[in-house]
């Protein structure tokens, strides 16, 4: 029997769970159009962020003041009036417009700020450009000691139901996990107006340069290792709300995604994987979850989402603080830490019997 791995994502319903998330293979239509060929469920397109549009603005800005005062003809500047200059984000809406016209899967667009204002139109502009969904990627590091975290969270929420009222389309949220209820924001996220959680953002932590002596960016592709945050989330998460759950982060392999979806994911995103294989590494994916999902004869993926979430695991302690002590006592250390693990007398012990 062959399972159905249809899935519902945003009210959208895809041939599967597995999503090719914001990144360079999604801001071109070439790679979009290997993307589809190899069978990905839907797209989320680069995003289109806030400091972006400040800066252009910033610059037209300039633009038009140039000038101004220090020539009688040029009171106001020497360039044309705001209404008159086209300072919209033409190449973003026109890859939006082209991506819908040219794929026959979803496309999701993406906005990533931290504050509300005029920006907050552009999210209509991609409504109007052809995208079937709105990803908000909220990536605040909250680095003002003096903003205590109901302030913090306060913003984010403020955030959304900007947005959301300024678009029809649905809304998906992608956060970080830095909250100290993360379960609880996840909820007020949604009573905002979010349609969808995408469990986690990324933080990128900075490095210094040793040579120039200066912060410096540090990429560095993510591994399955790090899915096991949203893992855990998603899991507590999926019996006590309605709304859509996509796990982000970590996505490498069939087995990382039918992890999710037991956890209770609607979908998993994917870009590291995609950057380290090329676009076809997602038919691998899929078919290692057909495979695995139609051995255990699940009918469908909906049968077999959040089958082992916190609430209907076997033993729901493994998603809580009960677990803490079982990991560690699940570590087996190698001959080399077992040698330093020992005491002293034992170790001579140890040297003389090798001698």
């Amino acid at each position: 029997m062959k399972t159905d791995l249809t899935t519902t994502y945003l009210g959208l319903t895809l041939n599967h769970p597995v999503v090719a998330s914001a990144g360079p293979l999604t801001g071109r239509i070439d790679t979009l159009r290997e993307l589809e060929a190899a069978g990905v469920a839907a797209v989320v397109l680069p995003s289109l962020f806030e400091e972006q549009l400040e800066h252009d603005a910033m610059n037209v800005d300039l633009g038009l003041e140039y000038g101004a005062g220090f020539q009688p003809e040029a009171a106001t500047g020497y360039f044309p009036e705001l209404d008159d200059y086209n300072t919209g984000p033409d190449e973003y809406l026109d890859l939006i417009r082209k991506a819908s016209s040219a794929l026959s899967i979803p496309v999701i667009g993406s906005l990533n700020g931290v504050s509300t204002g005029g920006w907050t139109s552009y999210a209509r502009q991609i409504e109007e450009a052809g995208a079937a969904a709105l990803e908000l990627n909220i990536y605040l590091v909250a680095s003002d000691i003096s903003m205590p975290g109901s302030a913090v969270e306060e913003q984010y929420l403020h955030l959304v139901r900007e947005v959301k009222n300024s678009v029809t389309i649905p809304l998906a949220v992608k956060i970080g996990p830095y909250f100290s209820s993360p379960g609880h924001m996840a909820h007020r996220l949604v009573e905002a107006g979010a349609d969808g959680l995408v469990l986690f953002n990324r933080f990128y932590q900075p490095d210094i340069d040793l040579e120039q002596l200066t912060v410096a960016p540090n990429l560095r592709l993510s591994t399955s290792v790090e899915s096991l945050l949203a893992l855990r989330w998603i899991g507590i998460l999926r019996s006590t709300m309605t709304a859509s759950l996509a796990a982000t982060t970590g996505i490498h392999t069939g087995a990382d995604a039918i992890k999710m979806v037991l956890a209770g994911a609607d979908v998993t995103m994917m870009t590291s994987a995609l950057l380290e294989n090329g676009p076809y590494h997602v038919s691998e994916v899929v078919a290692e979850m057909t495979q695995w999902f139609s051995e255990r004869e699940y009918a469908s993926v909906k049968q077999a989402r959040g089958s082992v979430s916190r609430a209907a695991a076997a033993d729901p302690t493994g998603y809580e603080r009960a677990n803490y002590m079982k990991t560690l006592k699940s570590y087996a250390p190698n001959a080399i830490s077992r040698f330093w693990l020992t005491d002293p007398e034992d170790q001579a012990g140890m040297i003389n019997r090798q001698q």
